[in-house]
């Protein structure tokens, strides 16, 4: 059973630019790319995304934002996108949230690491590690001591949760080009 540990910050447009600049020094660039994410009015975190290589479908186990969760994905072609979408809408599932990101993709130090700008909602470091169960503690003080390092503060649960409800009412609003 594979579990993500992860963590997330919020940071502002300058801190971004200047962690872009430590990566690209200090990590090795994995790749960029731009996804399209659709989070579905389910009991369950399920959620489809497009991004530049394939498309996926997963469910993510527990609550949302915690730091250590479950995760079951597949992939699929990226021209079957709509065809999934069209899938879940049929057996009553519908978007409740659109997400419209960059990100940019680093290993460093053993750990992935994201830089995230995210349309109507922001910018945002994540430090995750995928391993089993036994492992869970163990990295996410580790993930932990990267922040430390790197100056950043953890953005609680709570804050998130708070972003999160906001972008939820708001995203079509947020996103509009």
């Amino acid at each position: 059973m594979v579990f993500e540990v992860e963590i997330r910050s919020f940071i502002s447009k300058e801190k971004y630019e200047e962690l872009l600049e430590f990566l690209n020094k200090n990590a090795e660039f994995l790749k960029e790319s731009d996804q399209e994410s659709h989070y579905f009015d389910s009991d369950k975190d399920l959620r489809i995304q497009r991004n530049d290589e394939y498309c996926k479908v997963w469910l993510k186990k527990g609550l949302m934002h915690e730091t250590k969760r479950q995760e079951i994905e597949l992939r699929f072609d990226k021209k079957d996108f709509e065809k999934a979408e069209e899938l879940f809408g049929e057996i009553g599932f519908r978007p409740k949230v659109k997400w419209f990101r960059k990100r940019r993709e680093y290993s460093w130090l053993g750990f992935d690491v994201c830089l995230d700008y995210t349309k109507g909602y922001g910018y945002i470091l994540e430090i995750e590690k995928l391993c089993e169960e036994k492992e869970k503690n163990q990295y996410l003080e580790e993930i932990k001591s990267r922040f430390k390092r790197l100056n950043i503060p953890i953005t609680s649960k709570e804050d998130f949760d708070k972003k999160l409800r906001d972008y939820e009412n708001n995203w079509e609003k947020l996103t509009k080009v």
